[in-house]
């Protein structure tokens, strides 16, 4: 199996857009991990996608802005809301590269009732803010209705613009599509934006529930890489079967599962 080069375009381009999104005022955090402790918590078909050995976890706050279906033009209201995603990094029997997302709190409930149900995502119904102070983002979470889960706060500044991304950067940030169950299937569905304008960023504090609550280990150390972008606008394609692989009636799918091995 040949796998796809990591480049900041992608490689496949949406002809004929699913869905239009743009995501802005994005953190990137990442920390890395062993191959092994996560392989458990991917979907049927695909396995950690890695970097000289070595995959990473992923916690990325945002805002979503423009959310619709179609070629757009999305949604002012509605589609505009915080979110935030805890997420590995995945290959499958085709040689395609993606992200798998263990979670995906989100502050607008229409939009996490078509995710789980059309898209079959984690969502999660969750409080949620971005404030910019200063030139300083914090971005806040407290999962579900009754105010009681796990939460989530980083404070991030922004810096200097990067010229030119390292290779990891590109392999945590150039993810041209995702994976996930799909009718009893495991799916890819593609994406199509803008190369990222990326910035090295400060992290001035964390304190972070979501990702142990997604079945990953604690993150002790600091994130070995923190990158800002303002954002991109976003084209996905329709879902295409990852291969041969498919998930026996009954069987839970690596994200439902939610436990590290």
């Amino acid at each position: 199996m040949e796998i796809e080069p990591v480049t900041p375009t992608t490689p496949r381009p949406v002809r004929r857009p699913a869905l239009v999104q743009g995501w802005h005022e994005l953190t990137f955090l990442h920390w890395p991990v062993e191959p092994d402790r996560v392989a458990g918590l991917l979907p049927a078909g695909t396995r950690p996608d890695a970097l000289d050995g070595i995959t990473y976890v992923g916690l990325v706050p945002f805002l979503m802005r423009g959310v619709g279906l179609g070629p757009g033009p999305g949604l002012p209201y509605l589609g505009t809301f915080c979110e935030t995603n805890v997420r590995l990094y995945s290959v499958d029997e085709r040689g395609r590269r993606g992200v798998v997302f263990l979670s995906l709190d989100a502050s607008r409930l229409l939009p996490v009732l078509v995710g789980r149900l059309g898209v079959r995502l984690p969502y999660v119904w969750s409080a949620m803010r971005l404030r910019r102070t200063n030139g300083v983002l914090t971005y806040t979470c407290r999962r579900g209705a009754t105010g009681r889960g796990p939460t989530s706060r980083a404070v991030v500044r922004p810096g200097a613009p990067i010229a030119r991304p390292s290779p990891l950067e590109l392999f945590l940030t150039a993810r041209w599509g995702m994976h996930v169950p799909w009718h009893g299937r495991t799916a890819h569905i593609p994406n199509e934006h803008a190369p990222w304008p990326l910035y090295r960023a400060e992290l001035l504090g964390l304190d972070d529930d979501l990702v142990t609550a997604a079945g990953l280990p604690r993150m002790t150390d600091p994130p070995v890489s923190v990158l800002y972008t303002p954002g991109v606008s976003v084209r996905f394609g329709r879902p295409d079967s990852v291969g041969t692989a498919e998930l026996r009636v009954g069987e839970r799918s690596g994200i439902e599962k939610r436990r590290a091995p």
